[in-house]
């Protein structure tokens, strides 16, 4: 979607150290720590969101899509699912 496949390779790598918007940051951290530890998430963890701009339904928006994804994954990884071609191929050269 950015076509800038060095800056997608290093939001891959590690979101953290990628040269991003602080809202986008915020975003990750708030996705990052619903997707690895979720029975530790806080009311704080929605006030950074709104602290970073974010209103009510873009909230609800972001935490739906973080379910949505590990819910997919984890059907996807019960059943034995290969991930597409599509998701490696030509990513090689970006890796560090």
């Amino acid at each position: 979607m950015t076509g800038d496949q060095r800056f997608t390779a290093a939001i891959e790598r590690d979101y953290r150290a990628a040269d991003l918007p602080a809202a986008d940051r915020a975003m990750l951290d708030y996705a990052a720590k619903l997707t690895r530890s979720p029975g530790d998430m806080q009311p704080q963890d929605v006030d950074a969101l709104r602290d970073a701009g974010f209103g009510d339904r873009a909230i609800l928006d972001i935490a739906q899509v973080v379910a949505y994804y590990a819910y997919v994954n984890r059907i996807a990884d019960g059943l034995g699912v290969a991930l597409e071609p599509y998701w490696s191929e030509g990513r090689e050269e970006y890796a560090e």
